[in-house]
């Protein structure tokens, strides 16, 4: 860990006191936990419920869909109360608002929308496509949102690519052209205090199938170049999280497996984290996709995206809502834990990582 991040969670566990309990297994384990829920407003039980569980730090943060979305008053009073439950460390208050067609904040509850990532590429500087986002960032960061799932880091390799091309996701062809804006996108995030999160690792613009509906197999179409976006940014050191994908290649399984990247550790401990070297946050992409639950079990899924490397757990909650699924993924990785000492020694690792973002957040 470099010795700016060693600084920031000094710094932080000396200035919050609230993180002298987080030192529990349990707390540890719950900062890697981040779910979607039901309710739009901050009185709802669910709300309370989820407020409950940040301030006891058995949860990590939340994730709010456009199912959450009633005004941007209410978001506002919503996220204010997350916010109120854990000061000392905040909550990751997520969304997904990329402009163009994946938008949870939208002109029917007064949000300015903006272009798709092509069309911002194709009529705008990397100046001016910054001073977009910038505008994008201020008001998802006014309504109290610590993380912004963007920006696409996907290479638009195949056009007739049912979840990238075909919404004009990816800002071009070119691996150069598409660092160049992400790198706006994240700057501009920066500048409002927002976290951001690169997206979807390795690289799914090559892809012939959509990983919401279930498998896809990158083996024959994934190219090398994929990763160019993320090693430039890495290496500049404009990177917060990284979402992983859930994306299958041969070369990168077990034999006899057909493990998807979110779950390999070949692509995250191997490709990530030694080639690329990057250090920092690795986040799940929606782990309720049918790329996973229909493969996988959420105790398998858990246990293997822990040890393949994944710092923080992303569940939508929407394939068959269950208020408790925090608690549940919470009681699967402490199991996981008094059982293997290695399961327990990567949570204590995924939470100094945690920690160190999140005394980034404004």
């Amino acid at each position: 860990m470099p010795v700016t991040r060693l600084l920031c969670l000094f710094v932080l566990m000396l200035t919050a006191p609230g993180l002298a309990r987080a030192a529990t297994l349990e707390a540890m384990a719950g900062q890697m936990i981040v779910v979607g829920f039901a309710g739009d407003s901050a009185s709802d039980p669910a709300v309370v419920a989820l407020r409950a569980d940040l301030a006891a730090s058995r949860l990590g943060g939340v994730m709010l869909l456009k199912t959450n979305i009633k005004s941007l008053k209410a978001v506002s009073a919503m996220n204010a109360a997350f916010r109120a439950a854990s000061p000392a460390l905040p909550p990751l208050i997520t969304l997904d608002q990329e402009g163009g067609a994946v938008e949870r904040l939208t002109q029917d509850v007064g949000f300015t929308e903006i272009p798709s990532a092509i069309n911002i590429a194709a009529h705008n500087t990397t100046e001016q496509a910054e001073a977009i986002y910038a505008q994008m960032a201020k008001g998802i960061a006014g309504l109290g949102f610590t993380v912004n799932f963007g920006p696409v880091a996907d290479v638009n390799l195949n056009p007739d690519n049912q979840v990238i091309a075909r919404f004009g996701r990816s800002f071009s062809a070119d691996p150069a052209v598409v660092a160049r804006y992400d790198a706006a996108f994240i700057r501009a995030h920066h500048a409002a205090g927002l976290l951001t999160a690169l997206k979807h690792f390795p690289g799914h613009g090559s892809s012939t199938a959509d990983s919401h509906e279930g498998f896809v197999d990158i083996t024959r179409t994934w190219q090398p170049e994929e990763l160019d976006p993320y090693r430039a940014l890495i290496a500049a050191g404009d990177v917060d999280m990284i979402m992983v994908g859930h994306l299958y290649h041969g070369d990168y399984a077990a034999a006899g497996t057909q493990t998807p990247s979110s779950l390999s550790p070949q692509w995250i401990d191997g490709v990530l984290r030694k080639d690329l070297g990057f250090d920092g946050v690795v986040i799940s992409d929606d782990l309720e996709m049918g790329a996973i639950r229909d493969h996988f079990t959420i105790t398998q899924t858990v246990k293997q995206a822990v040890m393949a490397g994944v710092d923080v757990l992303l569940f939508s909650n929407t394939a068959k809502y269950h208020a408790g699924l925090g608690q549940e993924i919470l009681d699967i990785l402490l199991v996981a834990a008094r059982e293997d000492p290695a399961f327990a020694a990567r949570i204590e690792q995924s939470y100094q990582r945690i920690v160190a973002l999140k005394a980034r957040i404004r």
